[in-house]
């Protein structure tokens, strides 16, 4: 399994062949701006909630490419009406098998609007079980009790995509303790250092992980990581 970081909280992950995008929002990241989106492969794009600075580059990304947008069903109307028509609307604790495996939707703390102020339906994590591994996309969320159920109802992580920046979501104290919940101890950093309110210590956010026997991986952008 082929990890990108595209900055922020969008990643691009190869399985099976399978180029899946997360949370696209690279035009509008000063510190991404290295990134050619046009460039980007993209064979099935996964959104966590409607904020702009997880959906900017979805419509630009899927008319290009066309991908399969799995979101919340009201992003699926809303893209639908954008003249993005291949997508596939879920919603909290659903789940699908398609091509490169299956999604599970499980629940993010969060709140979650379009760019243009509509409703966005209910922000969403996402858990990836594939035959290259199991892994689990948080998206923008608080840490919650939630996280718990997920090693109940899904097969043992390899890695987790933790929001660590604070403010918005949780900060990486409270993403050690996400870990603990969701019995995964490889976390992949994200929703931090983009704009100021979420500006991390990196050195005092990866020891906070190894005081607990666990690693925080803080991708560079535009680097890749291999898993499985």
């Amino acid at each position: 399994m082929t990890i990108k970081y595209y900055g922020h909280s969008c990643f691009g992950i190869e399985i099976d062949g399978k180029h899946l995008l997360f949370d696209p929002f690279i035009s509008g990241n000063g510190l991404a701006k290295d990134v050619d989106i046009e460039s980007i492969p993209c064979d099935f794009m996964l959104i966590s909630h409607g904020h702009a600075d997880h959906i900017a580059d979805a419509e630009a990304i899927a008319k290009r490419t066309g991908c399969k947008v799995i979101c919340a069903f009201e992003i699926h109307t809303w893209l639908n009406g954008k003249g993005v028509t291949n997508t596939h609307p879920m919603n909290t604790g659903g789940s699908w098998n398609f091509d490169f495996g299956r999604v599970k939707c499980v629940v993010a703390h969060h709140s979650s609007s379009l760019p243009d102020g509509t409703y966005a339906g209910n922000p969403m994590g996402f858990v990836i079980d594939s035959t290259e591994g199991c892994f689990y996309f948080a998206g923008d969320t608080a840490l919650t009790l939630d996280m718990q159920l997920i090693p109940m109802i899904c097969p043992p992580l390899g890695f987790a995509i933790l929001p660590i920046g604070s403010n918005f979501t949780m900060d990486y104290n409270d993403a050690v303790i996400a870990a603990d919940f969701i019995h995964c101890d490889t976390i992949i950093g994200c929703h931090y250092d983009t704009f100021g309110y979420i500006k991390i210590d990196h050195e005092a956010a990866v020891k906070a992980f190894e005081a607990e026997n666990k690693e925080l991986i803080l991708p560079s952008i535009g680097g890749e990581l291999q898993f499985g």
